[in-house]
């Protein structure tokens, strides 16, 4: 089944999509360095690295021999910072609240069979929902019925507290009505954005026993070798076999590892760590050592900040940045933040997976990706939707 990704960033959902039968034929991403990484990964797609707003028709699909109609999937997400819960100020007037349009228009000319969009919870509330409501009115007038959820990640084995708005449209004749992949682990995680009560999948008591236990950052990690933050090395070999299902899936076809190393920590956040117990956070530093910042703070402020990650739990929701002041990004064992491979493996990226660029460059493509386990876990409802 032939597939389209605009946004493609470093090629998350292209990813998960080509594990449910999907293959990516053409993907469009902004930045260099994502593309890079996209290109080293999937060689046989066609990589176009422009601002989709300056894209002309012709450039982007005649010349590539693409026609209206050929396409079964056009997925992508639009840059969503501009409707992240992280953002300083949320508004419509953000220019990056607007690019889903583009998406939009890249639909009306391909009218592919299906469409997908992934953003983060925030897009749900924005402009007090009228963003929302201008997808469903933009895709039913192109002749499709439309639907969303809020899809948490713990649900599908990932080992992560992240949540992503998706939209799924399909083609108003197909007799189908459009539904989302229903929760295999039982994962928990509070929920406190607009929306969740309405949108998150339920997972009822009665029912509990028949999903799988929920995979934590100890299956995700506990196979990695043991590494000093001061040392990188680009390649390594493993040094143990496969100690859990995830490990064992992950690692499928993988010979080395790649991306196994990480930001070195100022001594200030060393002398700090030594206090934090496995799931505490900055809670658990003594106050003179506190950043200023926190030092203001009610104990109820900032849950994640400062956090070492408990090893029988979910890691938090990996941003572009494994800095500790923003999240629970200390390794559970070593006096260290997570690396760029132990960010991956908590993605559900493959080992094969590789990352290029800078280590900044590569830890922000791990955190902007779309976990490929939820995306496969999509693309395999969205492919039985349009065969059937």
């Amino acid at each position: 089944m032939k597939l389209i990704d605009l946004f493609a960033g470093a090629g998350g959902l292209s990813c998960g999509l080509e594990m449910a039968g999907f293959s990516p034929i053409l993907c469009n991403e902004i930045v260099p360095e994502y593309a890079n990484t996209y290109k080293k990964n999937h060689p046989d797609t066609i990589v176009i690295i422009e601002d989709i707003r300056k894209i002309s028709q012709h450039n982007f699909f005649l010349h590539n021999k693409i026609e209206p109609e050929s396409i079964d999937l056009l997925a992508g997400g639009p840059p969503c910072q501009g409707f992240s819960v992280n953002a300083p100020v949320r508004t419509l007037d953000d220019p990056r609240n607007h690019l889903f349009k583009d998406f939009l228009k890249m639909a009306s000319i391909l009218k592919p069979k299906a469409v997908l969009i992934e953003n983060v919870p925030g897009i749900v509330s924005l402009g007090k929902g009228t963003v929302v409501e201008q997808i469903y009115k933009e895709l039913e007038l192109l002749g499709y019925k439309v639907a969303h959820k809020i899809l948490f990640a713990g649900h599908y084995g990932i080992p992560q507290m992240r949540f992503r708005t998706v939209f799924i449209a399909i083609k108003k004749e197909n007799p189908n009505s459009i539904k989302f992949p229903e929760p295999e682990y039982n994962a928990k995680a509070a929920t406190n954005f607009t929306g969740a009560k309405e949108l998150c999948l339920e997972i009822l008591p009665l029912f509990e026993w028949k999903l799988k236990p929920q995979v934590k950052v100890e299956d995700a990690l506990s196979d990695l070798p043991v590494i000093e933050q001061e040392l990188m090395a680009e390649e390594m070999k493993y040094c143990s076999s496969p100690l859990t299902e995830y490990q064992k899936y992950l690692r499928h076809g993988s010979c080395k590892l790649y991306n196994h190393y990480c930001n070195k920590l100022a001594k200030i956040n060393i002398d700090r760590l030594k206090h934090i117990p496995q799931g505490g956070s900055w809670r658990d530093i003594p106050f003179e050592l506190l950043p200023n910042g926190l030092k203001r703070a009610r104990r109820s402020d900032h849950t994640k900040r400062y956090g070492r990650l408990n090893p029988d739990g979910l890691c938090s929701t990996i941003l572009t940045k494994c800095d500790p002041h923003w999240g629970s990004f200390f390794h559970p064992h070593y006096d260290r933040v997570i690396s760029v491979r132990e960010a991956a493996r908590i993605q559900s990226f493959p080992d094969t997976y590789r990352f290029f660029g800078t280590l900044t460059e590569q830890y922000a493509q791990v955190g902007n990706a779309v976990p490929p386990l939820l995306a496969k876990q999509i693309g395999i409802t969205i492919k039985k939707l349009i065969k059937d």
